[in-house]
């Protein structure tokens, strides 16, 4: 009887993480196979008007290590990729359909994904039941805990976490509480992919550097209106504060790029600013990785809120960096257990305020693990108090970092309503825990809060 052919299938939803992937394949992290398929998912909020990851700048040098590209929206529609899950007794009716469509026949099937808690990733793997799963990373969240309660008829099926060596000596919560190992992407093959990537992206005209710098100072925008944790308004206000900060750095020549998705309004508003500031706007009107501009620019300082790419650029290519307005973020996520949180902790903890200007000269990245080994107790305490139930065996550890660590400047990272539902260090005390429950104090507490809320925002966007 003849061996059933194996095939992988990739899922990815964006170019960083096909990268991820093209990295992985060259790196030999996979076993051979018959077929590497890459299923591709346009998440944006409307497809339509978003260019897919095949269509991306850079996307044909990541092709040939696949023997075939789908389209998961293709495949589902009408219905969005973020919105759909089989029914679990349609599941056995969906595999079926996807063998014929996808001409997999009676192959043995490996999925490697992304972002497995959630859709369109675990709609993915609930298709394909007995299908062993990779998972891997392409950002700060890995080192966060799973964001929901991961059903045992996938957790048990993921064989290892892959994920970039993005703060060496940091190791991932993620998918941890199934016992699931973590194994690096090795930096030098994923660099390799981006210079790739590079290569062939369209040209970015910047302003000349000023003679003695590296390049211009280089600002990241997220477009996090989109995420509901800033309003737009504020979000302007946020970019407009890394072009003041920059500028009185000493930089006069500036390149922003935006978020894909981001309003050109936008950037209009950051020009105006320029112009009166007295410095030189360049806005990237194309779709590269921020990768692409750290090697073509070379920028003398690249700034942004707790984008990855913040990360990239210090770990991966020794650049300046500095962030802002991490703070807001850290007290306006809600709720405490929002997946974002430990990406702000991890870049508000590690990166200097572009506000310290002798801290932004001055900063360097920590040689060798000592970063992650430094922000080990940190993650690990904040990873407990966002999802305790998943991971009690956290407890220990979150406690002692609490009792020894928690002063002025680690309480920006916990919230005291939260360590008094889980009865960790720093909670309300027992004798006055009568507090919380009675009206009065809360009416008193909630108008405190917003004028707390009001002055903090002032402080941090006016």
């Amino acid at each position: 009887m003849n061996a059933r052919n194996r095939t992988q299938i990739f899922f990815a939803s964006t170019l960083y993480g096909a990268a991820t992937l093209a990295a992985a394949i060259d790196a030999d992290c996979f076993a051979e196979a018959d077929r590497r398929l890459l299923l591709i998912s346009n998440n944006a909020a409307i497809p339509e008007t978003t260019p897919s990851l095949d269509e991306m700048p850079g996307f044909e040098v990541l092709r040939p290590r696949f023997d075939g590209v789908l389209s998961w929206n293709e495949t589902i529609s009408p219905f969005h990729p973020g919105g759909w899950s089989p029914r679990a007794d349609d599941a056995p009716l969906w595999e079926r359909h996807l063998r014929l469509l996808w001409g997999l026949g009676d192959d043995d099937i490996e999925i490697i994904l992304e972002s497995i808690q959630v859709n369109p990733a675990l709609a993915v793997a609930r298709l394909f039941p007995n299908a062993p799963l990779d998972v891997y990373a392409d950002g700060l969240m890995s080192y966060g805990p799973t964001r929901n309660k991961l059903s045992p008829l996938v957790g048990t099926r993921v064989r290892r976490l892959l994920h970039l060596d993005l703060v060496p000596g940091l190791k991932p919560l993620l998918l941890t509480e199934f016992g699931v190992p973590s194994e690096v992407v090795p930096t030098d093959h994923f660099t390799k992919v981006l210079a790739e990537i590079a290569g062939v992206s369209p040209e970015v005209t910047v302003p000349d550097a000023v003679p003695g710098t590296k390049g211009p100072a280089l600002l990241l925008g997220q477009y996090l209106s989109a995420l509901d944790i800033l309003t737009p308004q504020e979000e302007e206000e946020l970019h407009v504060r890394m072009l003041r900060g920059v500028v009185r750095l000493g930089h006069r020549e500036v390149v922003f790029k935006p978020h894909p998705t981001a309003p050109a309004r936008w950037s209009r508003l950051l020009e105006t600013e320029a112009s009166t500031l007295g410095a030189e706007l360049t806005v990237v009107d194309s779709p590269v990785l921020a990768e692409v501009l750290y090697q073509r620019t070379r920028p003398s300082l690249v700034v942004g809120c707790f984008s990855t790419a913040l990360i990239t650029a210090s770990a991966l290519y020794g650049l300046p960096v500095a962030r802002t307005g991490t703070e807001v973020l850290l007290e306006r996520l809600t709720p405490y257990q929002n997946s974002n949180r430990m990406p702000v902790t991890i870049v508000d903890a590690l990166l200097p305020n572009l506000d310290d200007h002798a801290a932004v000269q001055a900063w360097q990245a920590p040689p060798g693990d000592r970063a992650g080994k430094e922000l080990t107790g940190l993650v690990t305490a904040v990873g407990f108090a966002m999802q305790a139930k998943i991971y009690p065996d956290l407890r220990p550890a979150a406690e002692r970092y609490l009792s020894a660590k928690l002063n002025a400047h680690t309480w920006r990272y916990f919230k005291r309503r939260r360590l008094t539902a889980l009865g960790l260090p720093g909670a309300v005390p027992s004798h006055l825990s009568f507090l919380p429950r009675n009206p009065t104090v809360r009416k008193v507490a909630r108008r405190a809060r917003a004028v707390q809320r009001q002055i903090k925002k002032r402080a941090a966007f006016g």
